[in-house]
């Protein structure tokens, strides 16, 4: 085993032994994912973009960290177990008074500017994410820079995602569930980009190279990354048949890319415990 992958199978394992961070809750995500004291995390991609984004927010404020979530595109009202403390306001100043006011107590903060139908929330503008973070109020703040309608494989369209400029680190997400199957609208978010960027055609399946160049290509589902920011890949749900070795395959050929922004790729399965089951890390990284 590599030195790098001991340190996380030592994470899992603790994990399922019940051992606890310095404050006595797990960090397995903060861990996996390799987060700084500080970050802005955007999340692209598909396939529990939203799932990662408030399992991550409980146990880092579980470990004393203040966090805020939002989005700059569209979202599902979170539920109270998701998040405490839900903010809608059209208004920007009144959004960050609101924050200064209530986020030491809260601990952690979601913000919306609107409902525009039952359940759903319109995010806030990628400038206004920016003002948030340049105030220095909160430790993380964790972005869904974008939308997959619940499909586990997606390509992003021109203007997608919606990223920030101030980003530390882009988390890119996709379901190993997609894997092999077809190309059409009930199975995939945008076929005809996914087609296009893979050459698979309409009606073809995924195939592990087909997800890794969606993830490699320049045009994939974390275009748009800040030059300056590191990206880490998250194959989620290998808890699916033959999901690890779906995702393994899918892990090896974005590694044989070489990208230089992608640092490590988890592998997960955000429903369940523990949420990261093995971590993958860039030889460079090493």
């Amino acid at each position: 085993m590599e030195p790098d992958l001991k340190t996380i199978h030592s994470i899992v394992e603790g994990f399922v032994r019940g051992e606890r961070g310095e404050t006595g809750h797990s960090v397995i995500l903060r861990d996996s994912l390799g987060l700084g004291s500080r970050e802005m995390i955007s999340l692209v991609g598909a396939g529990g973009k939203t799932t990662l984004m408030f399992r991550l927010a409980k146990e880092l404020v579980r470990d004393g960290k203040k966090v805020i979530t939002t989005t700059t595109t569209k979202i599902l009202e979170p539920s109270t177990e998701e998040s405490p403390c839900l903010f809608i306001e059209s208004e920007n100043e009144k959004i960050k008074e609101f924050v200064k006011k209530h986020l030491s107590r809260c601990r952690h903060i979601s913000l919306a500017q609107e409902r525009i139908e039952p359940k759903k929330l319109k995010g806030v503008s990628s400038d206004f994410v920016t003002e948030l973070w340049n105030s220095k109020q909160t430790e993380y703040l964790i972005v869904e820079a974008d939308g997959a309608a619940g499909h586990p494989v997606k390509a992003p369209r021109l203007g997608e995602p919606v990223i920030p400029p101030d980003t530390t680190l882009v988390v890119a997400l996709l379901g190993v569930d997609g894997m092999e199957l077809e190309l059409r609208e009930e199975n995939i978010f945008r076929p005809e980009l996914v087609s296009r960027l893979t050459g698979i055609p309409l009606g073809g399946r995924m195939t592990d190279e087909a997800m890794a160049m969606l993830i490699t290509h320049p045009d994939g589902i974390f275009r748009g990354a800040p030059v300056s920011s590191r990206v880490v890949v998250f194959l989620n749900k290998v808890d699916v048949p033959h999901g690890m070795e779906k995702a393994k395959r899918i892990a090896e050929r974005v590694l044989d890319q070489g990208h230089r922004q992608i640092e490590r790729i988890v592998l997960g399965q955000l429903k369940k415990d523990p949420p990261v089951v093995e971590v993958f890390f860039q030889p460079h990284q090493s």
